[in-house]
């Protein structure tokens, strides 16, 4: 190893320290982080005013359960994009396996815009199920497992759209970069989930119903919009490859709050993992059958409070954010003006 390589990467760490302190926020100011309840104001101090950079012009959306739009100097990546929400019974005192799925194409429009590119965890229904329409209709390119590839061929998605990718993938995006990260699916309290399976070719028909869509195989993404930019851990479900995550130290980690206990010290393992991140964004803890046009309402399964309280033990130096559906936040997580919807972003057909 030569000592340039040595000097290079101690550079590397002084440069990610500096970007993670602006964005926890130094221990001088008085600004409270964003956090639902008041009891947990003082998880963090303020951050400091960022300057110009790449960063500026990056914004996050929460879609709910998962789901993010990133945009970026007029380009747009989702991840996990479900908007359609429709009953299953889930949160009504049963699933019902044999839900039909379908994609509500007039929902799906006013929150999209015009995606580039749509990356995809995993092929349950309340992440893929958009996806389809989203694909035939924008032509965006999407980054998903090879279940994701049959499944989308079934629904008649252009193989060629499609990108199957395992994890330890890195691509460029000319100058979006999305890491893909090898993960795992969260666990119910019998350590089990729902359709688990893989695929390796195309089903006959097009899947029907919600259980016709197995699990096959999760995936998280980091992704950076430029140089300069925060990178941003993207979760799908709550449970993660230590070795996998080990080094990525994102900046922003949207985190998937556990409905369990059946992985074992999942906060404190992937924090110590991650790095710390400077925000921790608690994800996929809402009702994701109610509609977006309303305020996100708990998934009684999680409990998002002893979520916050053991990422603040854990790593009192990150600002945790509690995302909801109608603000737009900046590169560093904090709310910003909503802009005008730009011509052509509702004019899908």
């Amino acid at each position: 190893m030569s000592d340039d390589t040595d000097a290079l990467r101690q550079k590397r760490r002084i440069q990610g320290f500096g970007r993670r302190t602006v964005l926890r926020g130094a221990a001088f100011g008085a600004a409270a982080p964003l956090l639902a309840s008041p009891a947990h104001t003082t998880a963090t101090a303020t951050a400091t005013t960022r300057t110009a950079s790449p960063a500026g012009s990056t914004s996050f959306r929460w879609l709910g359960t998962s789901g993010w739009r990133i945009d970026v100097e007029g380009r747009t990546v989702l991840f996990d994009p479900y908007v359609t929400r429709f009953k299953t019974g889930l949160f009504d005192g049963g699933l019902k396996p044999g839900t039909k799925l379908r994609s509500d194409p007039q929902r799906v429009r006013e929150h999209i815009g015009r995606p580039e590119i749509v990356l995809v965890s995993h092929s349950h229904w309340d992440h893929i199920a958009d996806v389809p329409y989203i694909a035939k209709a924008t032509g965006a390119r999407i980054v998903g497992t090879e279940t994701t590839f049959h499944l989308l061929v079934a629904f008649g998605v252009e193989p060629g759209q499609i990108s199957v990718v395992k994890g330890g993938e890195v691509l460029d995006f000319d100058g979006i970069t999305v890491q893909v990260v090898p993960s795992l699916h969260s666990r119910n309290k019998r350590h089990t989930y729902f359709a688990p399976g893989t695929l390796h070719a195309p089903p006959p028909t097009a899947p029907r119903t919600i259980s016709d869509l197995p699990e096959g195989d999760t995936l998280a993404f980091q992704v950076t919009t430029g140089s300069g930019a925060p990178s941003a851990f993207l979760m799908g479900a709550s449970d993660f490859s230590e070795r996998a995550v080990q080094g990525l130290s994102p900046e922003l980690a949207m985190i998937a709050v556990p409905s369990s206990a059946s992985t074992s010290r999942y906060v404190p393992r992937l924090l110590r993992a991650l790095g710390q991140p400077g925000v921790v964004v608690p994800v996929h803890w809402d009702n994701f059958e109610e509609p977006l046009n309303e305020p996100p309402r708990r998934d009684p399964a999680m409990d998002l409070d002893a979520f916050v309280a053991l990422v603040h033990q854990e790593s009192p130096m990150s600002r945790i954010v509690i995302p909801d559906y109608h603000t737009t936040y900046g590169g560093d997580m904090r709310p910003k003006p909503r802009p005008a919807p730009k011509s052509g972003d509702h004019q899908l057909p």
